[in-house]
């Protein structure tokens, strides 16, 4: 198909529907405003939430993989270390992030396909084998069992001699996004809820470092929200989280500090780098307008991944230009930290060279193209400002409306997410099919070829050395001690027994209990969340 010319009169909008003009001069900003943008580091954080940004120190370069066995996805985690990753970040297959064992009949066939196999925290010791935990931070995206593999983290470092003071990194804990966009929740919300709040508790007396939660907008991006609807359900999400949080008796400042927010980022370079602009403003503004938090408390720090769902099967390498564009934009916005795709990710598990291809996009922005120069290097753009300006305001009042249903959970039985987040994806690909909307090699550009095939593991054979696995785990383990531990996590799970959970959940992981067992524990006492 050959390219086609663009008509100067028609109307131009960015993915979100906000109309572009032609040109953008200093009255573009509402209220012909050019200035008041405050310094980098000061609230409310516009410019950064550090004063000198990436030229006192780079965002973290945090690679996410995660396939098959443990061993390896530690030979992957050492071979992107070796290539210059700053930091891990972890997939665990869905059996693990469902509380299921691999050897659960639920299990069956999904064990290691779109992530790690995590049985017990001898899987976890494998995982990390050889890594220096006091010196580097890991990710873990998991969410319903996030109380369970912050357990078995702290108790491979405790088996290791590294104090839990050490200990750096962030588990999703996101469990609203689930219910949403995602599906993989376990529990009903009310004690999913409870839980997130004792990991806030938890990591504030413990785990110092740690962040317990990573707020993330990137699953709703992908399940086909615009940036506006990013932007207001992650933080309608994030105020849900904080309000758990004081009920639980938690103060603000003492657990605000450690939240952390993930983002997708698309390939509209100008509306992403704005919605990062516009996110640490919206955030600085809320918690300090409805909870009186302090600015360490109002600092919003997040990780970006590159869009998944823009990655493309059919001409495979236009991912790579799609990439680099994405870093771009999440590295002009302000990012602390970032995963970029892999260009085969459309077709497969990305393979070792696209997954170092992708590093090296990251290095080679950080490096060579100036961004890394100057804080904010876009701040002052009459475009790049009125489009902060407009997803703030958009993205508000979206926000206000989930408010106004009575916040996120209520919002959740409603269908209201559910609802606004479908007909943005129905838009786009009305947009796609119609060619309004541009896919380069798929609804324009494209050259007929199928795309090609990427060998894939041998699951089965992955599987069954797996069930072997947590078979010895249990034939080798101080069954009594496992009961009983397993016993008082049931006995404290109760809403409002008042006693704390997580240690309790790492005295379990301690004697070799796994995922699936301290899963079914909670599930006797909860039961499981079902959809209406």
């Amino acid at each position: 198909m050959s390219g086609k010319g663009r008509d100067a009169g028609a109307e131009h909008l960015t993915p979100s529907g906000i109309p572009v003009a032609a040109v953008y001069g200093p009255d573009s900003r509402a209220g012909g405003e050019a200035g008041a943008l405050g310094a980098p580091g000061e609230f409310p954080f516009t410019r950064g939430v550090y004063p000198s940004m990436y030229r006192g120190r780079l965002w973290t370069m945090r690679q996410y993989a995660g396939f098959g066995t443990a061993e390896e996805t530690n030979a992957r985690f050492k071979l992107l270390l070796a290539a210059g990753q700053t930091g891990l970040s972890t997939a665990f297959d869905l059996p693990t992030q469902m509380g299921l064992d691999s050897d659960s009949p639920r299990a069956l066939g999904e064990v290691g396909r779109v992530g790690v196999a995590i049985d017990s925290v001898d899987d976890l010791h494998q995982l990390l084998a050889d890594l220096p935990l006091d010196a580097i931070s890991t990710s873990m995206t998991i969410n319903a069992t996030a109380s369970v593999l912050l357990a078995m983290y702290v108790v491979v470092a405790e088996e290791r001699g590294v104090p839990r003071a050490k200990l750096s990194g962030t588990i999703q804990n996101d469990i609203l996004k689930e219910y949403i966009a995602r599906g993989t929740y376990v529990f009903p919300p009310a004690p999913s809820l409870a839980l997130i709040a004792e990991t806030f508790r938890f990591c504030a007396a413990e785990v110092p470092a740690f962040n317990p939660i990573s707020i993330s907008g990137y699953h709703i991006r992908e399940a086909g929200a615009t940036a506006v609807q990013e932007l207001a359900f992650t933080f309608a999400n994030a105020l849900a989280y904080v309000r758990c949080a004081l009920d639980a008796g938690l103060a603000v400042d003492d657990f605000a500090p450690r939240l952390s927010f993930f983002f997708a980022c698309h390939n509209d370079l100008f509306e992403e780098v704005a919605k990062f602009r516009a996110a640490r403003r919206i955030w600085a503004t809320l918690m300090r307008e409805r909870f009186g938090a302090s600015d360490a408390s109002c600092k919003l720090r997040f990780h970006t991944q590159t869009g998944g769902v823009t990655l493309t099967a059919q001409q495979p390498l236009n991912n790579v230009v799609r990439v680099a564009v994405q870093t771009l934009a999440a590295t002009l916005g302000g990012t602390q930290s970032l995963h970029t795709n892999g260009y085969d990710e459309a077709l497969s598990l990305p393979t070792a060279e696209a997954a170092t291809l992708a590093l090296r996009t990251q290095q080679v922005v950080a490096y060579e193209s100036g961004v890394a120069q100057t804080v904010d290097p876009l701040a002052g753009s009459y475009y790049v400002e009125s489009l902060t300006d407009e997803l703030e305001r958009r993205a508000l009042a979206l926000l206000e409306r989930v408010e106004a249903l009575g916040g996120s959970a209520a919002a959740i039985e409603a269908g209201f997410f559910q609802e606004e987040i479908g007909r943005s994806a129905y838009e786009h690909q009305l947009a796609v099919e119609a060619g309004s909307r541009v896919i380069v090699g798929v609804n324009r550009f494209a050259d007929g070829e199928d795309p090609p095939i990427i060998p894939a593991p041998d699951f089965a054979e992955l599987e069954a050395g797996q069930v072997a696995r947590v078979a010895a785990v249990r034939a080798s383990r101080d069954a009594t001690a496992v009961r009983a531990a397993l016993a008082a996590i049931r006995r404290a799970a109760p809403l409002g027994s008042g006693e704390p959970l997580m240690p309790l959940i790492v005295d379990a992981v301690r004697a070799r209990a796994t995922v699936g067992e301290i899963s079914d524990t909670l599930r006797e006492v909860w039961g499981e969340y079902r959809p209406g």
